[in-house]
């Protein structure tokens, strides 16, 4: 062996820092652990060691085997055979068995063990880290969970971190954000949601900053799309049908919010927030119609009550429209059907058509009562489209909304219509009675409000069946 290949040998005090290194390690591990050396005489004994059994590591270092102060004697030969068995097997072993405390007690851990190499490759000991066994089935459960949340759970799960950016997707959250798993990682949520961004955002920083609140919070949502993704789902929204032009752009997810934070730190640091929650739009969706129903149906007792203290019949129609358009239009017009001309006048080019003239509307500024009716004599210039001429002739209901593009002239788009202006959304009904039509009924909706459905259709139905009843006892009394 040349000079060049002899180590010196390592001073005193390298040696003494590495040993100081190893019973620091030892120390600071969260298992507790012992080690055996060829002939079962125990070598190391940390302190986690020394807290689940009392043995302190100068009561437990140099003792050959376990028997009669950390296991039973009748239980030592089986237990030592087993620890052990690790030098002669490759790999782990797992073991659960019962270990004597030094006040007497007796506790139930499980052990890994595994074999210690020498330098030159032969088994010269063996080491073995063992934990309580709850403690370890607590930790197992835990883990369990956490996979189960993330695959199989029927709740969505979200994990986003301390940047409010998703980090963990399971499969029913993927479904809801209509993503892939890996696709939404790392993505703002402003890519993903559309509406109900900003109150998500703000519910996650608080759970950051305060932590989780007591109770689920329902968060209306809807998702970010583009082209004809987005007009497919426009103007379904709460209320809405899947009839009524495509599925409704909103949803609602009753949400649960879960601060993470380091177990390993000394002071807790966020490490992000669970999002869990569950879509129950359907149920919202129930619920809200059912009190919308209920309403409705108290609106029209109360109106059939007012209605019938009025003199006048002309006045019990238009107290009819005061009550309907309480939390169901901003404003309401009546037009009458104007007599046809004699069949000895000759007549233009369409003199046969209805003709409908203005008798009644709400005011289009500041809120207030329907006017009373004073019928005039001249014709509204409305265009052969018109949806009040429609509804007249064909002796039913007609709704119309604007396009988005038409929404950003709502005025020019209601002007032409003669209504108010920024009203975007209209619903005309014919005021039938004994077999005749009467006139029309219209309502309208500012930008603000989601477009009329067919349970908005069945109501301004219900409530023109009271409005002609009314004004055809008006015209008998003339």
């Amino acid at each position: 062996m040349s000079a060049s290949e002899v180590r010196p040998p390592r001073p005193a005090s390298d040696r003494e820092d590495d040993s100081g290194l190893l019973a620091a390690l030892l120390d600071g591990m969260d298992a507790a652990l012992c080690a055996f050396d060829a002939k079962g005489t125990v070598t190391h004994w940390n302190r986690e060691a020394e807290r689940i059994l009392g043995w302190s590591a100068r009561e437990a270092v140099g003792r050959k085997g376990l028997a009669g102060w950390a296991v039973r004697a009748a239980d030592a030969r089986e237990v030592e055979a087993r620890l052990m068995a690790a030098m002669d097997a490759p790999g782990r072993h797992v073991y659960e068995f019962a270990l004597l405390t030094k006040d007497g007690g007796r506790v139930l851990v499980r052990t890994q063990s595994s074999a210690v190499p020498r330098a030159d490759g032969r088994p010269g000991g063996v080491y073995c880290a063992f934990s309580e066994v709850h403690t370890q089935i607590d930790l197992e459960r835990s883990i369990a969970l956490s996979e189960a949340l993330l695959d199989d759970a029927s709740w969505s799960v979200v994990l986003v971190d301390a940047d409010l950016r998703p980090a963990v997707v399971n499969k029913n959250a993927a479904r809801a954000l209509r993503t892939g798993r890996t696709a939404a990682l790392g993505r703002p949520l402003g890519e993903l949601l559309d509406q109900g961004l900003e109150e998500l955002e703000s519910a996650l920083q608080h759970v950051l900053a305060e932590g989780a609140p007591p109770a689920p919070t329902e968060l209306w949502v809807s998702l970010r799309e583009t082209g004809e993704g987005l007009r497919g789902l426009r103007g379904g929204g709460v209320g809405g049908g899947a009839g009524d032009g495509g599925a409704p752009a909103r949803r609602c997810w009753r949400s649960g919010f879960l601060r993470l934070a380091s177990p390993l730190a000394e002071e807790p640091v966020p490490l992000g927030v669970a999002w869990i929650f569950q879509d129950v739009t359907e149920l919202k969706r129930h619920e809200m119609d059912g009190s919308r129903l209920r309403f409705r149906g108290n609106q029209l007792h109360r109106a059939a009550r007012a209605a019938a203290e009025c003199e006048n019949p002309a006045e019990a129609a238009t107290v009819h429209l005061d009550f309907a358009l309480a939390g169901f239009a901003d404003h309401a017009l009546i037009d009458l059907v104007l007599d046809a001309p004699p069949a000895d006048r000759p007549g233009g080019p369409g003199s046969d058509r209805v003709r409908l003239v203005r008798a009644a509307a709400t005011p289009s500024g500041a809120p207030g009562p329907c006017p009373a009716i004073v019928a005039g004599g001249i014709p509204l210039a409305y265009t052969e489209s018109h949806p009040a001429l429609q509804a007249a002739e064909r002796c039913g209901s007609v709704r119309v909304s604007a396009t988005r593009a038409e929404e950003a002239a709502a005025t020019g788009w209601a002007a032409a219509r003669k209504w108010p202006d920024g009203t975007v959304h209209g619903l005309c009904t014919a005021l039938r009675s004994r077999g005749r039509t009467l006139g029309v009924v219209t309502f309208l909706r500012a930008s603000g409000r989601r477009p009329f459905d067919r349970a908005d259709i069945a109501y301004a139905e219900d409530v023109s069946a009271r409005v002609a009843a009314a004004l055809d006892l008006a015209q008998l009394l003339g």
